[in-house]
This record gives structure tokens, sequence and C-alpha cells, in this order.
């Protein structure tokens, strides 16, 4: 079985997002997914409000920061943000990395419409990230 682990920041959006979308689009048989964070901020309402839009629910999903002994086991690590890339341990060289700078939704300003929109956009490319993994594993 494949361990992919996704890290950003607070483990509350970004990854938690991509967790549940991995999961859902990877063959669980296949790949085991995990997230993590630098920090464990908490679970954020509105990524578990537009995961469950699409049918998928995050929400007994915790807020964990970086389990070591995972991601030195991982055979892919993804970050989610320049702050994951430029804090994520160093990584063992049988661990493959890939980077995909996303925009933080919880940093999103404007009225709840408008701030919903970003989480959404962040969701849906969180999305074609995973697709195009999928088709790179």
């Amino acid at each position: 079985m494949k361990t992919i682990y996704f890290i950003c920041t607070g483990n509350s959006c970004r990854s938690q997002m991509a967790e549940g979308l991995s999961k859902e689009l990877l063959d669980p048989k296949e790949y085991e997914i995990r997230s993590g964070g630098i920090e464990a901020h908490g679970l954020n309402p509105r990524a578990v409000k537009v995961m469950s839009e699409i049918g998928i629910d995050i929400s007994h999903n915790k807020s964990q920061v970086i389990d070591n002994e995972y991601i030195n086991n991982s055979d892919l690590v993804i970050t989610l943000c320049g702050d994951a890339l430029d804090n994520c341990p160093v990584l063992p060289a049988n661990v493959s990395h890939e980077h995909w700078g996303l925009e933080d939704p919880a940093q999103a300003t404007g009225t709840e419409d408008e701030i919903m929109e970003v989480f959404r956009k962040t969701r849906d490319e969180i999305s074609e990230h995973i697709k195009e993994l999928k088709n790179k594993i």
C-alpha cells in the first residue's frame, strides 16, 4: 500500500480537503492517506461545509501536527502552501515530494458568499491536482 501525506500550515482547510478528496478519488485498497500541519489550528467549519456540498464528510477529521514517523515512511509528501514547504521536516531520500502552492481560503475576506467561493475554488483546485496525480501514480 502506498502512503500519501498532505501538509499545510494549520491542518485546518487545504490539507483536510486534500485528504478527504484523495480518499474519495483514489482507491483505498491501494493508498493510505493522511494530513498534518506545521501547527494544529482545528478543523475549519467552512472546509467541512464545502466538502459536504460534494458529498464528502470530513466533519470527524482532527487537526494534527506532522507525525514524523508517518512522514518519514510516506511514499509521497505533498506540501500545499509556502509555509509548509519552508517548514516541512527534511525528508528522507526515499520519500517523493510535490508542492502545490494553494491560496489559503481561511485568509479570504468579504461577505460570507465571497469567502465560501474562495473555499470552493481551493477545493476544486485540489480536486484537479488529485486527478492529475492519479494519472501519474
